[in-house]
């Protein structure tokens, strides 16, 4: 009788990084730009990074066709996007639904920031302190100032910016417009996200980690347990991707790290020409994984910004490869492009007739100066 043979499984197909960059920059709407709305992009790309005001709307120029920045205002001056700590406890631009029930799923960076400032709280309840928060801007937006006033009021010898940054962390808040509106500014004012949209998480489909795992999948992937969890600044989510697995392909880098993703995703041939990108700083396409030499080459790693400063990046044939910063000059707008290689002259043409569309259509400039330049000393 013949001995039975044992079939193995065949190990899981090897993505080069550039495949991976691909695929990624496929999803993030980089290779060519949607025609989906605003709102819908938003919804797609799990929010957007929005530390200062204006990146969520160059983000969207990137990726959207015919893009208008009145388009994102008009969502947020009516309360159907809100500015709020979310991923990484950092603030993101998000739909109303996801500031209801993606913002309580990633609390977990929040409740770690919040032991930073343990010190500063000593003799502090803090269900008091979210208590008098939440009564306190819910009567109207406030001031981080007033904020903080009327916190000292119940705590005099607490660290005033203890105080105000644990509020920041125990409650959903929203920083109410005009600020974050295109062509507006206005101080940072709070309120809670219930009391905003003037409804409450129950209204919104329900979502869970799960469900937010898939969504990054779709957004960011193909992606490793690891990826996830520096996006989304959570720690020992590996459950849910083994629970998930079933549903799943995997795939292994280079490096021989698994690799997650959804059947159906793009995953285009790694040759496919990517046009020349203008992206602003912290965009999450550059912040979105563990490993991100998918995007960001290993020679290039720390070179978008020196010190606090970081400067918009250029993604060049898919990858960071330059650094970009507009000045005015009276009516003029002044681009500087800084190649962190030398580009060849087609990739020169290219690069400035993105600029040249960039600043048409997000500067109110009456003239445009493309340069090539250096405006940061890496002291190579």
């Amino acid at each position: 009788m013949a001995a039975k043979t044992h079939r193995t499984a065949a190990p899981p197909a090897v993505l080069t990084t550039r495949a991976l960059n691909r695929a990624t920059l496929d999803r993030q709407l980089l290779l060519r730009r949607s025609p989906m709305s605003a709102k819908d992009a938003v919804t797609h790309l799990v929010g957007l990074q929005a530390q200062n005001t204006k990146p969520p709307y160059f983000q969207l120029y990137a990726r959207l066709a015919d893009f208008d920045p009145g388009e994102l205002s008009a969502l947020m001056e009516a309360r159907e996007v809100v500015r709020t700590v979310s991923l990484r406890s950092t603030l993101h631009t998000h739909t109303a639904d996801d500031a209801l029930t993606l913002v309580p799923l990633v609390r977990a960076p929040r409740d770690r920031e919040l032991r930073n400032f343990r010190r500063g709280l000593e003799g502090v309840d803090l269900d008091r302190l979210a208590a008098v928060t939440e009564k306190f801007v819910e009567e109207r937006p406030r001031p981080l100032g007033e904020l903080r006033e009327e916190l000292l009021t119940h705590w005099p010898d607490a660290d005033p910016l203890a105080l105000s940054a644990a509020a920041r962390c125990l409650l959903p808040l929203v920083q109410v417009t005009p600020r974050g509106l295109w062509g507006r500014s206005g101080q940072v004012a709070l309120t809670t996200v219930e009391q905003w949209l003037g409804r409450s998480g129950g209204s919104a489909p329900a979502l869970t980690l799960d469900d937010t795992v898939l969504r990054y999948l779709g957004a960011f992937g193909p992606a490793s347990v690891m990826d996830f969890q520096s996006w989304a600044g959570l720690t020992r989510t590996k459950e849910v991707f083994e629970r998930l697995r079933p549903g799943l392909l995997t795939f292994r880098d280079e490096r021989g790290v698994e690799l997650f993703d959804l059947p159906d995703a793009p995953r285009p041939d790694p040759e496919t020409p990517a046009p020349p990108r203008f992206l602003p700083e912290f965009d999450n396409v550059l912040l979105g994984h563990a490993d991100r030499t998918r995007v960001i080459p290993e020679v290039n790693k720390g070179r978008n910004g020196k010190g606090k400063q970081t400067y918009g990046s250029v993604l060049v044939d898919g990858f960071l490869d330059a650094l970009w910063r507009v000045d005015r000059e009276g009516g003029t707008a002044i681009l500087t492009v800084q190649p962190l290689r030398k580009p060849s002259r087609a990739e020169r043409t290219e690069i400035a007739e993105e600029a040249a569309g960039m600043l048409t259509v997000m500067t109110d400039a009456t003239d445009h100066d493309i340069r090539f330049g250096t405006f940061v000393d890496f002291g190579d």
